[in-house]
Parts: structure tokens; C-alpha cells; sequence
């Protein structure tokens, strides 16, 4: 999982034609093929404008053309900026709580799962974590608590399964390391160099932390 750690996340990525942008927000379907609803649509393209540019550029009217909706569309869900912040913010407390039962269940431990998951990957739930990030950064008080929310809930399972605070909390900043590593220097990782790589330092904080 990204790191909760907001002021440096990784630089945006260059934004999309705005046409086409919209034409794939406008056709996206859920999962199980049903259409997204508006609604979604307009949180998705709310997520996406932070996570690729930053607070300020996204507005009401560049989220609404973006989701491919009106900006009566928009309102319509959302009142203001803020709803918009905080419907995202709900969304990504879901995802959080997901990843939580993830990490607990996972096969291999939560240490596994933990490092595993601190490798970016251009998913929903790290471009919400970035999105968040871009909220707490302009200063959103509500944004700054939802990331220590959530490295707190990280840190808690990893101290049930390591039983040792400092040991957790060493694995923690390991895997912010990894994050950071990947995000910032991808052309030029000389760290984590590929899978064996990542293989043999799991292996070895297993070791560190008991075998857990």
C-alpha cells in the first residue's frame, strides 16, 4: 500500500486530452460490467485531477468536464467543493477498511502483504491515496486525519503480528522507503531491481521480525 506519509508523494503524472479523458469517464462500468453511476463518475474524475495535477486545478468545472457531466450535473451530488472532498474522503475509508482485512487475512502474514504492497502500482486505491495526499497538502484538516487514521490501523495489525512496536513501526518506514524508492527514482532504481530482489528483503524482514 502507498505510504500515508502526504507531504511527498510522487510528482503528478502528465493529465490526458480532456476529450478523451471525459470519453473514458463517461463509459467506465464497475467490475461487474453495470455502467458507473454519476455520482462515481464525478468522484473519480475529482480523484484523478488531484492525483495527476493538484488541489487547485480541480474545480468544479474542470471535475465536471472531466466526469463527462454538466455542472448542474455536478451539483446536483455535490454542493461545493468541499462535499466533493468529502465524498472522496468516505470512499477512501472504505478502501481502507478492504486493504485492513486484506493485510489481516493474507496467506502469507500481514509483514508479506505489507511490503508486497508498498511497490506503486496504478491502482484506485493508490490514486486515492494520492488524491488524499493533494487534500492534505492544501492544508484540508479532514484529509491530514484520514491518512493518520489509516497508518495507524497499518501500524496496529502489523504490531499484532510482529508483537513488538518498534519492530512494526521499522517495517512501516521499510515500506515507505520502497514506495518512495519506486515512485520518485523509477528509471533509476538500483534498490529494489526486481521481484527476486523484493523476494529477498521480505525474507529478510521476516527473519528480523520472527519468522512472522
Amino acid at each position: 500500500m502507498p505510504p500515508a506519509a502526504a507531504p511527498s508523494s510522487p510528482a503528478p503524472r502528465e493529465s490526458a486530452a480532456p476529450a478523451a479523458a471525459t470519453a473514458a469517464s463517461a463509459a467506465a462500468i464497475t467490475p461487474s460490467g453495470a455502467p458507473v453511476s454519476a455520482r462515481d463518475r464525478v468522484l473519480d474524475a475529482f480523484e484523478e485531477l488531484l492525483a495527476e495535477q493538484s488541489e487547485r486545478a480541480a474545480t468544479l468545472d474542470a471535475v465536471a468536464a472531466r466526469a463527462g457531466v454538466s455542472k448542474g450535473g455536478l451539483l446536483y451530488h455535490f454542493a461545493s467543493k468541499e462535499a466533493l472532498a468529502a465524498g472522496v474522503l468516505d470512499r477512501f475509508a472504505a478502501l481502507i477498511d478492504e486493504d485492513v482485512a486484506a493485510m489481516r487475512a493474507a496467506p502469507d502474514g500481514p509483514v508479506d502483504y505489507f511490503l508486497r504492497t508498498s511497490i506503486p502500482t496504478d491502482s484506485r486505491f493508490e490514486r486515492a491515496i494520492v488524491a488524499i495526499a493533494r487534500l492534505a497538502q492544501a492544508a484540508d484538516p479532514q484529509a491530514r486525519d484520514a491518512l493518520a487514521r489509516a497508518q495507524r490501523r497499518w501500524l496496529e495489525v502489523l504490531q499484532e503480528a510482529v508483537g513488538d512496536p518498534l519492530v512494526a513501526r521499522t517495517i512501516m518506514l521499510i515500506g515507505d522507503g520502497m514506495y518512495y524508492n519506486t515512485a520518485l527514482l523509477p528509471a533509476a532504481n538500483n534498490v529494489l531491481r526486481d521481484e527476486t530482489d523484493i523476494d529477498d528483503l521480505v525474507a529478510l524482514i521476516r527473519r528480523f521480525a520472527g519468522d512472522v
